[in-house]
């Protein structure tokens, strides 16, 4: 009878770990400067995210944000190249996670969708996989041959699994 029996501690360690899930929707915007002109040229980027509604699993999390400033060697054309990087979220708790992982861009349906997806490495929530979508306006190719573009704003979400 003995070896149908599950042994206490495993199944006490699966019930003690609660589920480490979040779901967060906000803006980004980016800022270019100068502005982003088809003939490739070094750029500052400036990218600024608020995540404005977070439900996390916990009740702890309920919104957060980012910042990140870098420089790219890119013109109207390529800006739908892959990358890698880290996105540091500060939380409305005070504490911040960190994002390790890749990204890449697609143009679809008048927008540019950028997928970007890895693993919290730091802080609330390690281990956790993360995928987070932000959707930009795409490029207009007017402004592309004339000002430059300089901003763009859109609709990003987060979720950790």
């Amino acid at each position: 009878m003995g070896m149908f029996m599950m042994p206490a501690t495993a199944s006490a360690s699966v019930l003690a770990r609660p589920l480490q899930v979040v779901q967060c929707t906000g803006t980004e915007t980016t800022t270019y400067n100068p502005g982003v002109l088809f003939q490739a040229r070094e750029i500052s980027l400036s990218t600024t995210g608020t995540f404005t509604s977070c439900l996390d699993a916990t009740g702890q999390v309920t919104s957060g944000g980012y910042g990140e400033q870098f420089t790219l060697f890119v013109g109207c054309n390529d800006l739908l190249g892959a990358f890698t990087g880290q996105r540091t979220i500060t939380w409305n708790t005070g504490d911040t996670s960190v994002i390790t992982g890749s990204g890449s861009s697609t143009a679809i349906a008048g927008q540019v969708i950028t997928t970007f997806t890895g693993t919290v490495t730091q802080g609330p929530f390690q281990g956790s996989s993360a995928v987070q979508t932000i959707a930009l306006p795409q490029f207009n190719a007017l402004k592309c041959l004339t000002t430059g573009i300089t901003d763009a704003t859109g609709i990003t979400t987060l979720t950790l699994t």
